[in-house]
C-alpha cells in the first residue's frame, strides 16, 4: 500500500512549442521554412510577417474559448475530404440537428 500514487494534473493540456500552442506556432514555423526556401531577404521578411499575422489571428480567434476550438473551426469551415471526414459525426454542412 506504499505505492507511488502520483496523479498528473495536466494530462489533457494542448501540445506546446515553448510557450505557444502548436496551432498558433505552426503558421510561423511554416512561414520561416517558406521564407528560407524563397532565397532572398525581402521574401523571407514578407513570409515571416505573414506568418506572424496569421498566428496572431489564430491566437485572437481562439482566445477564451474551448481548448479544441481550432479543431472545431477546421471541421465547420473547411471542405470535407477522406482525411478530414469523421465517421461518428454528421457532415459539416448539416448545421441543425433534430432529435
Amino acid at each position: 500500500m506504499q505505492a507511488d500514487t502520483y496523479i498528473p494534473r495536466r494530462l489533457d493540456d494542448p501540445w506546446k512549442i515553448g510557450f505557444w500552442d502548436v496551432d498558433v506556432a505552426a503558421p510561423v514555423l511554416l512561414a520561416f521554412f517558406v521564407g528560407y526556401l524563397a532565397g532572398s531577404k525581402f521574401a523571407f521578411a514578407i513570409c515571416v510577417a505573414v506568418g506572424l499575422l496569421a498566428s496572431r489571428w489564430i491566437a485572437r480567434k481562439k482566445a477564451d474559448r474551448h481548448p479544441a476550438f481550432a479543431i472545431h473551426w477546421i471541421y465547420w469551415h473547411l471542405p470535407p475530404n477522406p482525411l478530414t471526414s469523421l465517421k461518428a459525426t454528421p457532415p459539416s454542412h448539416v448545421r441543425r440537428m433534430v432529435g
